[in-house]
């Protein structure tokens, strides 16, 4: 068990334990002796846009430096920038400070190792034990230094454009792009204007406390507000560091991963250019996933993540992956999750077929699904207690063969999430609804029993 590294690296309430700006400087100290051993090779460094960042940012700057280890620093930019800045730039490794789609008071880190890619739970574990040993300055001769990379920006813009397979183009299509006061605010809009579309941007204001504030993929009621000034236009809603989409169509509805990720596959499987299944999550619409099959495509499912859609993926030998909150893996175009050139891929199927973003979704059907979050004071596996269990096969037979349930505990957050589908929209509540009081009775029921 990794102590500090959840299922997207580090996350948690800025100024406590561990975001803090002490641990962060023996973070620093620690990835640069795990990841660039004997000291001498470069890090770059991005965020999102936090007040936060900037402390946690000079902390690791000066932890990288003790172990020997230059930086490079970004300033604002999206999670899949520095992923591919890392490859580009052949540094070490790339470290993002955000905290995704949290608020402001929260923020985490994630790191990239040398070709682009999350780091394996290996490294993690590596990166942990090294933490706890006696922090050793490398010899003054020895120090990393720091400086700025000018054109970060501009590199990512260009590599999003290329993005777009040659003779596509998303000129003249209309949509409204949601920042979320976040690491896309420049970049976004700049990218898709000058790919020419026709765009009105909105959150793209931060402030550093505004970050995901009633606006981005998880609050989408300010781009549905916006769309109704702008008759035609669809919506495109990042997150706070831009590695996940979710889209509104023409009607005002919205278009998840899932479905993204289906409108991807199916634009590749008529230009004979899919390669491999196609991956989704234990938590993909059982819809959707018969809409693959019934397309002809292979689909299998990895747990929770996008790291483990990424290794599914590679264990299969396939390009595609995703999951409904938005993150799209398209291995053709990149190593990892990214926003806009997920929206950028679906946004030329749109143009090439001169249809309606709607249009792409009218063969899919999605099965009813609820989702219950579940606070609790400490998490706990699902499957580890036994009267849970039973609940759960209970439900799984009222469903029979129509339906699905999913337990598990977030990664990223002190909740036991609860997912019930099915066919029938009341029962599935109603499932839901009972489930979730298991899990209640049963944290309650730790809780006394741990004092």
């Amino acid at each position: 068990m990794r102590k500090f590294f959840g299922t997207d690296g580090i996350r948690g309430r800025v100024g406590e334990y561990p975001m803090s700006a002490d641990f962060f400087l023996r973070l620093g100290w620690a990835v640069g002796r795990v990841l660039v051993p004997g000291g001498g090779g470069n890090v770059i460094i991005g965020k999102d846009t936090r007040s936060s960042g900037y402390m946690f940012e000079s902390a690791l700057e000066a932890g990288f430096s003790a172990a020997g280890v230059s930086v490079q620093l970004l300033g604002p930019l999206p999670t899949p920038a520095i992923a591919y800045l890392t490859r580009s730039t052949d540094a070490s490794a790339g470290v993002v400070i955000s905290a995704s789609h949290n608020p402001f008071y929260d923020n985490g880190i994630k790191f990239f190792s040398a070709d682009g890619k999350k780091l394996a739970d290996e490294t993690e574990a590596a990166i942990e034990q090294q933490i706890s040993m006696s922090f050793e300055t490398v010899e003054s001769a020895n120090l990393g230094y720091a400086e700025r990379m000018e054109d970060a920006a501009d590199r990512y813009v260009e590599f999003c454009k290329a993005s777009l397979a040659d003779g596509d183009s998303i000129s003249g299509i209309k949509a409204v792009l949601d920042c979320a006061n976040g690491a896309a605010y420049s970049i976004g809009p700049r990218v898709l204007r000058e790919l020419g579309a026709e765009l009105y941007a909105v959150a793209v204001q931060p402030d550093g406390l505004n970050i995901n504030h009633n606006c981005g993929s998880t609050h989408l009621e300010m781009i549905k507000n916006e769309l109704q000034q702008h008759s035609g236009a669809i919506g495109i809603a990042l997150d706070g560091d831009a590695d996940r989409v979710l889209m509104i169509d023409e009607n005002g509805h919205v278009v998840d991963g899932d479905e993204l990720l289906f409108i991807i596959a199916r634009a590749r499987q008529s230009r004979n250019s899919l390669v491999g299944p196609v991956v989704g999550t234990v938590m993909t619409n059982l819809g959707i996933e018969n809409a693959f099959k019934e397309a002809g495509l292979t689909f299998a499912r990895a747990p929770v993540g996008d790291r483990n859609v990424l290794a599914k993926l590679d264990e299969l030998g396939g390009q595609l992956g995703g999951e409904a909150s938005g993150h799209i893996i398209c291995l053709d175009r990149t190593t990892t999750g990214d926003g806009l050139i997920a929206a950028i891929q679906v946004l030329a199927e749109m143009k090439a077929r001169g249809c309606r973003l709607v249009d792409l979704c009218s063969d899919l059907h999605k099965y009813p699904q609820r989702l219950v979050n579940v606070q609790v004071r400490e998490l706990f596996q699902p499957d580890s207690s036994p009267d849970l269990e039973k609940e759960i096969a209970a439900a799984e037979a009222e469903l029979s063969n129509s339906g699905r349930v999913v337990l598990r505990a977030s990664g990223t957050e002190s909740l036991i999430r609860v997912m019930v589908e099915g066919k029938d929209e009341k029962q599935v509540v109603k499932l839901a609804e009972r489930l979730a009081e298991a899990v209640r009775r049963t944290a309650e029921s730790r809780s006394r029993a741990t004092g």
